[in-house]
């Protein structure tokens, strides 16, 4: 009996990571979908360059569908994409929410409203377990965004380790900054075909956040 086929709603980072390998046992996850600005030049969830998004598709051998939007537009053009899916007879949605109720109602409304169905493998687990998990699958990842209020610049290009565990809890951070306070894009994986190889051209401050300006290594 095949499998239902699904998408992953994709940022780049680990958690997305995370429920995409989760979600390959029980679905044949076909593609990538991920929200960019208006103009299409940044991801709306971590700020990171199209290409780079595209690049990480490659490797995975997935299929990346974009959207461009406004936060006012988002719902609007986030729906046009899970319509399109529905067209082209997917069934599910994977998110990677753990514990955002807020997040998760909107995305299962959402998907709802386009007769597809929000799954969410990561739903209430222990964020430290995930980390951990992330780690010991083979994940590589490095922090590309952090909440000013919260860290400073001396964190932005950190590869993930367990070691950052201890710091995490000192700081008051959760350990997968579920709360916004850090973002990761995944350089290296098993699922990858080859490493993600990139470079670093810059930070910014945008929105609150200090970002790394992240380019494919040429």
């Amino acid at each position: 009996m095949s499998k239902p086929r699904a998408a992953v709603s994709w940022s780049g980072g680990k958690d997305s990571y995370l429920a995409l390998n989760r979600a390959r046992q029980q679905f044949d996850v076909a593609a990538l979908i991920t929200m960019f600005t208006e103009d299409g030049t940044r991801s709306r969830s971590h700020g990171l360059r199209p290409e780079v998004l595209q690049r990480q598709a490659e490797l995975l051998q997935l299929e990346l569908l974009p959207g461009r939007g406004s936060w006012q537009s988002y719902e609007a053009e986030f729906k046009r994409l899970l319509r399109e899916l529905h067209d082209r007879q997917f069934s599910h949605v994977v998110f990677g929410d753990i514990f955002l109720d807020d997040h998760k109602h909107w995305v299962e409304r959402v998907c709802t409203e386009t007769a597809l169905i929000a799954v969410e493998p990561l739903w209430e687990q222990p964020t430290s377990q995930l980390l951990l998990e992330f780690l010991n699958l083979g994940g590589e990842a490095h922090i590309v965004a952090i909440k000013a209020a919260l860290l400073d610049e001396s964190w932005l290009g950190r590869p993930l380790s367990a070691e950052l565990l201890p710091e995490f809890e000192k700081l008051g951070i959760d350990p997968c900054g579920e709360y916004g306070e850090y973002h990761t894009l995944v350089t290296a994986s098993p699922l990858f075909t080859a490493p993600l190889t990139i470079t670093d051209i810059g930070h910014h401050l945008h929105d609150g956040y200090w970002m790394l300006d992240i380019v494919l290594a040429s």
